[in-house]
């Protein structure tokens, strides 16, 4: 990798110091490593630290320009094969989104044409406010990609979501991308959509079923790993979110609608491995539901049909649908597969020994449009992904 160069541009949280051991760990692996960073961000760790550690320059300021014979931030641009930002702050998030070029980092990034990775490092609050959520998504829409962070004790004393990505995960993440064997979903973008709706019945109450989500997340692991742009939908909780993912946190049946639909047209693939709600309480009460005397009954109507809308308006997608039965599986899987207009839909006995909901394995059978069928036997959900994501390769290769 001593041919590679990477842009770390490192703006101001205490998350600084996990982009230093990421720093010493890109230049052990043979890479070659410039640093930029923000005047917040000196104000935790020193530029000779970053200056020691990568052997470089270090910018820290648009104004300084050591050689005379380029534009600094223009040259270091053009320099990189990849451009990380790490530690990501809520405010360098809606600069890069907004085209704000006020310091170095945003600057440099408007005249950058490598790839650019994101990783977000902040209170689990800011993270989740919309406006950091609406800048993510534009910058994904623009053709960044991000680095999820993880849950777990953040500086400000939250327990939640907001740490910077280990610098060991990261750097994995960027030996896979300079991998100099084709990666067979590279340039792919994949929708997935993993674990249940919650469908609110009053501030208290939910209907829900037991999906765990680990399907979908086992699926969106291994296409990321192989060369796949992801974007993970999901209702579940308690999963660990798969590096290298954009991942979107939805509750409702008309939460994911809205999250897939607004991204479909963007993407290659789709695989609809969610257990969605079929029906939603038509009455959702403002304040809890007093216990009474006698039985309550609850309307319903029916949500969305997600699948169905994306099979209508089907463009050049390879649509791919799961069917989680209890009885006659192919029967109801082969109708669904032909009444959604679907390219392929894996089918489950939820019944069966280690195929359930909440297991770490499972046994599926893959239907094709075109009449082919593939019976995996147990395996575990990572092995049944490769598996999965290994018929949709051959399919589109087909066409």
């Amino acid at each position: 990798m001593s041919e590679k160069n990477i842009l770390l541009c490192v703006s101001g949280g205490i998350a600084v110091y996990k982009a230093c051991a990421l720093t010493s760990k890109l230049v052990q692996n043979g890479y070659n490593v410039k640093v930029i960073m923000s005047e917040s961000a000196t104000k935790f760790v020193s530029p000779l630290t970053f200056q020691a550690l990568s052997r470089n320059e270090v910018y820290t300021d648009t104004f300084i320009e050591n050689n005379p014979e380029v534009i600094a931030h223009i040259d270091v641009a053009d320099w990189a094969d990849l451009i990380i930002v790490a530690p990501a702050t809520a405010n360098m998030i809606g600069k890069l989104a907004n085209g704000i070029a006020d310091d170095m980092i945003s600057t440099t990034l408007l005249a950058a044409t490598a790839p650019v990775w994101v990783a977000p490092a902040m209170n689990v609050h800011m993270y989740s406010h919309p406006a950091v959520q609406k800048n993510i998504q534009t910058l994904y829409q623009y053709g960044h990609r991000f680095i999820e962070p993880g849950e777990g004790y953040l500086a400000c004393g939250y327990i939640g979501k907001g740490r910077l990505e280990e610098p060991e995960k990261i750097v994995e993440l960027i030996h896979s991308h300079f991998n100099s064997l084709p990666l067979p979903l590279n340039g792919k973008k994949v929708l997935i959509t993993a674990g249940p709706t919650k469908e609110k019945i009053d501030p208290v109450r939910y209907v829900t079923n037991h999906s765990s989500g680990k399907m979908g997340y086992a699926l969106a692991e291994e296409a990321v790993k192989m060369g796949a742009d992801v974007v993970l939908v999901s209702g579940a909780d308690n999963t660990e979110v798969p590096a290298g993912v954009t991942f979107l946190k939805i509750e409702s049946a008309e939460d994911m609608y809205n999250e897939v639909m607004k991204y479909y047209p963007q993407v290659d693939v789709v695989i609809k491995s969610a257990a969605v709600a079929d029906y939603k309480p038509s009455l959702v009460y403002d304040k809890k539901v007093k216990k009474q005397d006698g039985n309550l009954m609850i309307e319903f109507e029916r949500t969305k049909d997600i699948l169905q809308e994306l099979g209508k308006n089907k463009d050049r997608q390879f649509l791919v649908g799961f069917a989680a039965e209890t009885n006659d599986l192919e029967k109801y899987a082969l109708q669904k597969l032909e009444r959604k207009n679907l390219d392929m839909i894996v089918g489950n006995n939820i019944l069966e020994a280690g195929a359930g909901f909440s297991g770490d394995t499972n046994i599926v059978t893959i239907f094709h449009k075109d009449k082919s069928v593939k019976k995996l036997p147990l395996l575990s959900k990572h092995e049944t992904a490769k598996e999965i994501l290994g018929e949709i390769i051959l399919k589109m290769g087909d066409d």
